[in-house]
């Protein structure tokens, strides 16, 4: 009798243990972790297939796991600089265990692996521009003429343009893009931002940090670069409109700028078909103060 309860109390916690299994995404990764012989899986597709299945096993024991997405060059290094055997499965736990806290990752809700892949490669997309981002901001240090840190100041203004955007957009849900092309390399930011039953907006926090961050990134370096709103609503057109990044502030576009934009390829510069039922508009005034720059006195 004493045995069959402490299995069912050990069934009982282990159902409480959330748990994480790193992901090795691409065929690339995947083949790069081959070359470890406790790695015993031959083939990607095969090992998907293996995973999915252990997700699901673990969903109906009531047992909640967290994806992570897994580099093989990150846990090469982590092994290195530890001075670990990167071919004990227990040290892919302890790093698993550990991404799990800091990394990318996707909570398994019985979503197909198919959806959950690119959703987890997007996750870690958006985590590295917004650190890259954040990083630059840091790195900017202080006014000369007035002392004041510059990133600070860009994200506290980039902060107030955002809520002031969304205050003064037509109700329902929206979805802005931020692109900042002077930096290294082009950083876009995407948020959704829409409305509950009774009119209060709905933000995810990460995705309203980075875009905060990415948007700060270009004033502070005054562009180039632009963010455009898309706002959907019943029984209404959706609405497009955009601002470019001008100095250290933001510059309404034109409707027919917003029309080129939205009907131009980024890539190739080819002309895109317009979609029916949008109207391309002038966004709405940002308010009494209007897109003002950083405090004046900046000449950074």
């Amino acid at each position: 009798m004493a045995r069959t309860d402490h299995q069912t109390m050990r069934r009982v916690l282990r159902r409480e243990i959330a748990g994480a299994i790193g992901l090795l995404t691409d065929e690339h990764d995947f083949h790069a972790m081959r070359r470890y012989r406790s790695f015993t899986f031959d083939d990607h597709a095969t090992y998907l297939r293996q995973v999915e299945a252990l997700l699901r096993t673990r969903a109906l024991q009531g047992s909640h796991t967290t994806v992570v997405l897994f580099d093989p060059q990150e846990y090469a290094e982590y092994c290195a600089a530890r001075s670990l055997d990167p071919d004990l499965p227990a040290n892919r736990t302890r790093f698993t265990a550990q991404l799990a806290t800091t990394g990318p990752t996707i909570p398994y809700e019985g979503q197909p692996l198919a959806d959950l892949v690119p959703a987890l490669v997007d996750e870690a997309v958006r985590q590295a521009t917004w650190e890259f981002a954040a990083t630059l901001l840091a790195r900017l240090g202080a006014c000369a003429t007035c002392g004041e840190d510059i990133g600070r100041a860009a994200f506290a203004q980039a902060s107030d343009l955002l809520t002031r955007i969304l205050d003064t957009a037509q109700p329902g849900n929206r979805h802005l893009v931020c692109s900042v092309t002077g930096t290294p390399e082009t950083l876009v930011a995407v948020l959704h931002a829409d409305d509950d039953a009774d009119g209060t907006t709905r933000l995810d926090e990460a995705e309203a940090l980075e875009f905060t961050t990415v948007l700060a990134l270009g004033l502070a370096t005054q562009g180039p670069g632009g963010l455009v709103m898309r706002t959907t609503a019943p029984d209404t057109p959706d609405r497009v409109y955009g601002w470019r990044m001008r100095g250290d502030g933001l510059e309404a576009l034109t409707a027919g700028e917003v029309f080129d934009a939205y009907c131009t390829d980024a890539e190739s510069g080819d002309l895109i078909a317009p979609e029916s039922g949008v109207d391309y508009c002038v966004p709405p005034d940002l308010g009494p103060e209007g897109p003002t720059g950083l405090a004046e006195d900046h000449h950074h």
